[in-house]
């Protein structure tokens, strides 16, 4: 199961409180990637799709980042495993809208 968190507005928009939790492929299958949480989690919640990603491009949105185990994964490659605490379900996947300015 991969844990995510959602920043305040996108838990509004998809109606959630707390973590959501997606289940995890066939255990036989190659490990979870970005992309394949964000795949997952748009089908879950199909208001969602668009806001994290261009829906043309697949691409992360600006001012959207994703954090795990203390790390910043916003610029790994979309198809890079997640970390294997995220996959085993100890570590959230961390999905965090940014700020800009000063």
């Amino acid at each position: 199961m991969i844990r995510i968190v959602l920043p305040a507005h996108l838990k509004n928009l998809a109606r959630v409180s707390g973590e959501v939790r997606l289940d995890l492929p066939d255990p036989d299958a190659k490990a979870p990637t970005q992309r394949n949480v964000l795949d997952a989690l748009e089908s879950q919640f199909p208001v969602l799709a668009g806001t994290i990603r261009d829906r043309q491009s697949g691409q992360r949105r600006p001012f959207v980042r994703f954090y795990a185990c203390e790390e910043d994964l916003s610029n790994e490659a979309p198809d890079a495993p997640l970390p294997d605490r995220v996959i085993a379900g100890d570590e959230p996947f961390i999905i965090l809208g940014a700020m800009a300015g000063g």
